[in-house]
């Protein structure tokens, strides 16, 4: 059952980077044999051998495939590695076009005055991660962070904390001296805390009840709050922009629980 399910998963990921569903199956199918003609691919796969023809055509095309002129034709996939880093080309390829193309496209209407608070709702771990590094990437005086959970605490985001320019002060607090001492061993140049908000990681509270997963406040302006869901684990935000939102407002209070004097966001 399992490899069967294998096999499935492959198909749909490969749809999802493009492929068409014909030739996802003929690629997973000749992913599992040396060599095949159209005759053994068709009935590994259950694709029409007309049409296998077609799959295995555009997958040569995209340097998934190799054929050997033969009689009858043979076809192999080539190797896992280099097939893997083909499809990761093309998909960089297309998500950089995508990126340049909607850059260029025109705005239909625009405000001349940006509302001074703004409160804004998100979902998704990786989608929460980008928005993190992006909103301390452009930190001009101040990042504070607490990290509600260690699996937060990723490669992608210790590299955007140990970027951060020489006249950013950079405040991080952990739950446990334990993940202190990763914050310390993994981003030196961070003044560290243990933080004093003991109901971040829920040892007040029931075991199905929402936990925080990140606080971030930026310039003294810019604060995004995460929570983790308790059986899906999925992780779902609010952020909030001005220096006059009460979003920020609370953030700062909240956060000096857990911050020295001298670094109290809230002064």
């Amino acid at each position: 059952m399992a490899h069967s399910e294998n096999i499935e998963q492959a198909i749909e990921l490969l749809q999802q980077l493009g492929l068409k569903e014909y030739e996802a199956r003929c690629f997973v199918g000749l992913s599992r044999l040396n060599t095949g003609t159209a005759k053994q691919l068709s009935e590994l796969t259950e694709v029409p051998r007309t049409r296998v023809y077609d799959a295995v055509r555009v997958l040569e095309s995209q340097g998934l495939v190799e054929i050997q002129h033969s009689n009858p034709q043979q076809f192999r996939a080539v190797p896992l590695d280099e097939a893997t880093e083909t499809l990761r080309d093309q998909y960089e390829d297309r998500v950089e076009r995508l990126h340049d193309a909607l850059d260029t496209v025109d705005i239909v209407e625009e405000d001349d005055e940006s509302p001074v608070q703004q409160v804004w709702s998100m979902v998704g771990r990786t989608a929460i991660e980008n928005r993190t590094n992006d909103l301390i990437e452009n930190a001009s005086e101040e990042v504070v962070l607490v990290v509600g959970d260690e699996l937060l605490l990723t490669d992608d985001l210790v590299t955007t904390l140990n970027g951060i320019g020489n006249g950013v002060e950079l405040v991080i607090g952990a739950l446990t001296p334990s993940l202190e001492d990763q914050i310390q061993t993994a981003v030196p140049s961070a003044t560290t805390f243990i933080s004093g908000l003991e109901w971040i990681h829920g040892k007040d509270t029931a075991e199905n009840d929402t936990a925080i997963g990140r606080l971030v406040l930026i310039d003294r302006s810019v604060f995004l709050v995460s929570s983790i869901m308790p059986e899906s684990k999925e992780e779902q935000a609010i952020f909030g922009e001005g220096f006059g939102n009460g979003l920020v407002v609370i953030a700062r209070r909240l956060m000096a629980q857990g911050l020295v004097t001298a670094h109290d966001p809230g002064q």
